[in-house]
């Protein structure tokens, strides 16, 4: 059924194409791809497709930071000044690294610190953050999601305090995608996985340019081969991505790899943002007439959530799910209850209202097949 919706919606050109992998008790019970990349038809969408995962890309830095916090290079309440001097001043000496992983922070909802800059180079984004994005409110306030901000600084964390001394990108790869055999993932599009990476199509639902150093166009950065954006530069496929969520189904844990306690997986989904609202998307839902929900966000994670209302992880996971999105396209969950993990990577990126509309069914949809 799944399918055919996918296929359905495809023909209706709400989007062009995609892959999806679920699986239940640890088996994959459907792996598919469907539609194509283009709007003409060109290039067929494969198992092993190759995809920007735009905000996806933030459940990896969520996991490295949390790793990082288990091996005490910093803590949950950490000052974020305390790690990188320069982002210091304007009362951001009181943002500590709980209050990034929540979107609690009080800085603005921004997606570039400056207007018209490469964002493919991790020093020159932090830089700019420094120079230029300042907190709107006190942390703890207000729950507004940061298109780059929390994890370009998060990112530049973790490399300043690694022991070894290594790059993002490094870390990504040796503490965990290899250790997990995702070898179809990395932050840039690397050389190798150039030719089965499905350009970004972006249909006029981008609110920003996204340029890279090599000006390959106005969303570049996410060709770009040594792109270091710890906040939407990651590229997967659907069976990588159902690995990485099966790690997290495994309480941190996957064919021996041990990437987190279980502790702290259990603690990244509990909510900590309370009743307050994501206001990023109040308007979203406030445009639609839905009723606007509570963030429900955890140490990194989105949740389900109690309350019904329109939710990218459907109305029937249970309200511990908790996983990921990435604008317009892409998605990942993990239902602890129903023991059910869930990667949908999509062509054509659609408004986010309609997103959530589409993930919710096909959500739904699989969630009716746990039987």
């Amino acid at each position: 059924r799944i399918v055919q919706v996918m296929q359905e919606d495809i023909a209706r050109d709400r989007y062009f194409g995609g892959a999806i992998a679920i699986g239940r008790h640890g088996k994959l019970a459907l792996h598919a791809a469907v539609g194509h990349a283009d709007p003409g038809r060109r290039r067929p969408v494969r198992k092993d497709s190759v995809f920007s995962l735009f905000s996806v890309s933030k459940a990896f830095t969520v996991v490295l930071v949390l790793r990082a916090i288990e091996r005490g290079q910093f803590d949950l309440t950490t000052r974020i000044s305390d790690l990188i001097p320069e982002f210091s001043g304007h009362g951001r000496e009181a943002i500590e690294i709980h209050h990034l992983l929540s979107h609690s922070s009080g800085l603005p909802s921004v997606y570039s610190p400056r207007e018209g800059m490469y964002i493919d180079v991790l020093d020159e984004v932090v830089a700019e953050i420094c120079k230029n994005i300042f907190p709107q409110d006190p942390p703890g306030q207000f729950v507004r999601y940061a298109p780059i901000c929390h994890h370009a600084l998060m990112g530049d964390a973790l490399r300043r305090t690694d022991p070894k001394k290594r790059s993002f990108r490094q870390i990504a790869v040796e503490d965990l995608f290899r250790p997990l055999g995702m070898k179809d993932t990395s932050f840039g599009v690397r050389k190798d996985l150039k030719k089965r990476h499905l350009v970004p199509e972006f249909r006029g639902n981008s609110p920003t340019q996204h340029l890279g150093h090599s000006n390959l166009g106005v969303n570049g950065a996410f060709e770009e081969e040594f792109a270091e954006m710890p906040w939407v530069g990651a590229v997967s496929t659907a069976a990588d991505m159902y690995r990485f969520a099966e790690m997290l189904r495994h309480e941190g844990e996957l064919n021996g790899a041990r990437i987190l306690s279980p502790t702290v997986v259990r603690r990244a989904h509990h909510c900590w943002t309370g009743e307050k609202p994501n206001e990023l998307y109040r308007k979203i839902f406030e445009g639609r007439g839905w009723e606007v929900l509570p963030a429900y966000i955890g140490l990194g994670f989105s949740l389900r959530g109690e309350r019904m209302g329109h939710a990218l992880f459907g109305t029937l996971t249970s309200p511990e799910t908790f996983g990921n999105h990435g604008a317009g396209t892409t998605l990942f969950w993990v239902d602890p209850e129903l023991d059910l993990s869930f990667v949908g990577l999509a062509t054509g990126v659609m408004n986010s209202d309609v997103n959530i509309e589409r993930w919710q069914r096909l959500s739904d949809i699989a969630v009716a097949a746990a039987v």
